[in-house]
């Protein structure tokens, strides 16, 4: 359910209020939930006891009595008071839009980090749900020392519980950024240039992934399908290689506490030489969607407005009609040089080619290409050019190979001197 307006009846409010539905459906679902019922419900003001106007709860406690139905999933953002009110007037468990989500990344989360993260998240989401409203938290308790002192109430002992564990968890996280950290250095010294993608969950983000490393990372028509970051070899057009990062899909009302939860794994965003943000453009919302996700990388001290490292990647083309797509080629070309954006189908390949040349241009650009002549018989030489250079050009001329290469401005001195490399074009 989502907050509305009665005011709000023309088309497009409406046609919003079912997209919102519909990812809330797909929500439930991607913890295996069976959606015995829907619907919207709008109100004019929200009720500090109940959220909820007074009728339509008692439209809903109909619908639980008569579908005996055991979950009741809120599609915003509850207070504890409000959580336990609408419990105790439907007799059954209520999750809001942040508790289902956690519930989402708890299935979710493989590694250790991820594990860690969803925990933080759901620790401080569990904390502000300890409210004065059961019996047993309301009794003293004796006891001394890290038992609780005199008169400390079990709301009290289990807030601090939950307290210490929350430090405990802030302090691993702390050594898994340290570690990351480490990582990145180390890639940064080999170089290995990073190329992240980001995108609103269910993008095609996994299967683009897939694609562009010939990988097999779990990829499925579903909400949140990833979780965990993962990071794989990008071979480059031209012979050199990045880092492609995939990260956890974007989605609207993204809990905050959730983007500050998970700001180590995104940290691979704020590091990435190149963002690939990937659209489902053949989703009726793909504007709403992008607004989602621009709101997100803001949280994350990334300006979206910025031109620079942000490639645009229109992905699901092939879901397109051909008019559509034709549409869509049109509007692609008048994007200014600083904003492009690229038609893909990350299913059938079309369009990866452009990208890959796209995304290596924009690596280049703090990259120097140089010319140079070496002996065909130097295959040390050769061979170190190809592993440490984008070699863009090689031709045999009078048993020595010419060739133009782009480096990094960490190896640009070492093929100077040890090639007598010069800058291309003088």
């Amino acid at each position: 359910m989502r907050r509305g307006s009665e005011a709000q009846t023309d088309e497009h409010a409406l046609r919003d209020f079912e997209a919102r539905l519909d990812e809330a459906k797909g929500l439930a679902g991607a913890i295996d939930l069976v959606v015995a019922d829907a619907l919207i419900a709008p109100i004019a003001q929200i009720r500090p006891a109940t959220y909820l106007g007074k009728g339509k709860v008692e439209e809903i406690t109909g619908l639980v009595a008569g579908d005996d139905i055991e979950l009741v999933v809120m599609d915003c953002a509850l207070s504890p008071i409000q959580q336990r009110n609408l419990e105790k007037a439907w007799n059954t468990k209520v999750l809001d839009r942040t508790g289902l989500i956690l519930e989402i990344f708890g299935r979710r989360a493989k590694t250790k980090e991820g594990a860690l993260q969803v925990e933080l998240a759901h620790l401080n989401y569990q904390r502000s749900r300890l409210v004065r409203s059961w019996t047993h938290l309301e009794r003293q308790r004796g006891g001394f020392g890290f038992m609780g002192g005199p008169g400390e109430t079990q709301i009290e002992a289990d807030r601090r519980q939950i307290g210490d564990r929350i430090t405990r968890l802030e302090n691993e996280l702390k050594k898994v950024q340290a570690t990351r950290r480490l990582h990145r250095e180390g890639r940064k010294r080999v170089p290995y240039r990073v190329v992240a993608l980001v995108g609103y969950t269910n993008a095609g983000k996994s299967t683009l992934f897939n694609r562009l490393t010939r990988s097999e990372v779990q990829a499925a028509d579903m909400l949140f399908a990833t979780l965990d970051p993962t990071l794989r070899a990008l071979h480059l057009p031209h012979g050199g290689k990045a880092m492609l990062s995939d990260t956890v899909g974007f989605i609207s009302n993204l809990p905050t506490q959730l983007v500050a939860a998970f700001r180590a794994t995104l940290e691979e965003v704020l590091e990435a030489d190149v963002i690939l943000h990937v659209r489902d453009i053949s989703h009726e919302d793909a504007d709403p969607q992008q607004r989602d996700v621009d709101a997100v990388l803001r949280q994350l001290g990334i300006d979206p407005e910025a031109g620079g490292r942000i490639l645009e990647v229109w992905n699901k083309i092939d879901r397109l009609s051909p008019e559509e797509r034709a549409n869509f080629r049109k509007i692609a070309a008048r994007r200014p040089p600083e904003h492009p954006c690229f038609l893909v189908s990350a299913a059938s390949g079309e369009g990866i080619d452009t990208l890959l040349t796209a995304i290596e241009d924009r690596l280049a650009s703090s990259r120097t290409t140089l010319a140079l002549s070496i002996d065909a018989s130097d295959g040390a030489g050769i061979s170190w050019l190809h592993r440490n250079a984008e070699v863009l050009d090689k031709k045999l001329h009078d048993g020595r190979f010419d060739m133009t290469v782009r480096v990094d401005e960490t190896k640009r001195d070492i093929v100077v001197n040890r090639f007598d490399a010069v800058p291309h074009g003088m």
